[in-house]
């Protein structure tokens, strides 16, 4: 039971995820840009103030509904189902965000991708076989803060990976070009 408790408490490890190749080295640990997850905690924060704007609206216009035998508990009821649902979908998003994940090696790109909370998707893609590599940033905030997406496209049609929202992905971009020559003349000789 201890060793459960202590793999479960320990941070995330990249060995958990990946099996590594002997001459593999990691270059790039790629998550979503923090900012990007502001909206949803703005969201969170406001849900979370709305049942405390009502009890005062209530307790101003119908006092007597908050002290009744049967009106009491209900509410008491309903608020805690309602703080329950969005700790959820809290959780459902943070856990979303936090578990995407772009792993950049020096021989291969792991795409890890969390849908939900019982959902995952990995794909790997050999540094070799990328063909273009393009930076979408679009909009005000992504350029002040320095995030955008980054597009790797393959000669095959399924297998081409997006980065979301990374930070700094016009150097990311240039790592990923140079890694992709250098990979290429390892693979020709």
């Amino acid at each position: 039971m201890a060793d459960w408790v202590s793999n479960f408490l320990r941070p995330m490890q990249i060995s958990h995820l990946i099996k590594q190749k002997a001459y593999e080295k990691i270059e790039y640990l790629l998550r979503r840009h923090p900012i990007t997850f502001i909206p949803i905690l703005s969201l969170f924060i406001v849900l979370c103030l709305v049942p405390v704007a009502l009890y005062f609206l209530i307790t101003f216009i119908y006092p007597q509904i908050l002290v009744g035998p049967i009106s009491f508990p209900l509410l008491a009821l309903f608020a805690s189902l309602y703080y329950l649902s969005i700790y959820l979908f809290f959780y459902a998003q943070f856990i979303d965000f936090y578990l995407d994940l772009w792993i950049v090696t020096n021989d291969r790109i792991v795409d890890i991708e969390q849908f939900g909370l019982f959902s995952r998707t990995t794909s790997e893609l050999d540094l070799y076989r990328i063909q273009d590599v393009s930076v979408h940033v679009t909009g005000f905030f992504p350029t002040i803060f320095k995030y955008g997406n980054i597009h790797i496209k393959t000669a095959s049609s399924n297998s081409d990976i997006v980065f979301r929202n990374v930070p700094n992905p016009n150097q990311v971009r240039q790592g990923l070009i140079q890694l992709s020559e250098q990979d290429l003349k390892f693979h020709h000789t």
